[in-house]
């Protein structure tokens, strides 16, 4: 259960991220760093980063970023694909 919990706030705080640098953005102040962004992304806050860039509709033409984002959910997918297919993870219903 604190997987579950530490997996929630991983995604709000990372969506919470990408919304107050948008905000951020628009009244040209300084801006949270790409690398801390992709952090929160490479540590499991995945879908909230998704979600806030389609929501605040940030970072969303940046090719750089979203080359960075897609290879980390890539690497993610292939991670979790591997730990079940080799037995380190184990479905049960």
């Amino acid at each position: 259960m604190n997987l579950l919990y530490t997996f929630l706030a991983l995604n709000l705080i990372a969506f919470v991220l990408i919304g107050y640098d948008k905000n951020l953005a628009k009244n040209n102040k300084r801006r949270i760093s790409e690398k801390t962004l992709l952090s929160f992304v490479f540590i499991g806050g995945t879908i909230g980063s998704g979600l806030g860039m389609l929501a605040f509709k940030h970072k969303t033409v940046k090719k750089s970023y979203l080359l960075k984002f897609w290879l980390i959910v890539f690497i993610q997918l292939l991670l979790i694909y591997l730990a079940f297919h080799f037995g380190f993870l184990h479905y049960k219903i």
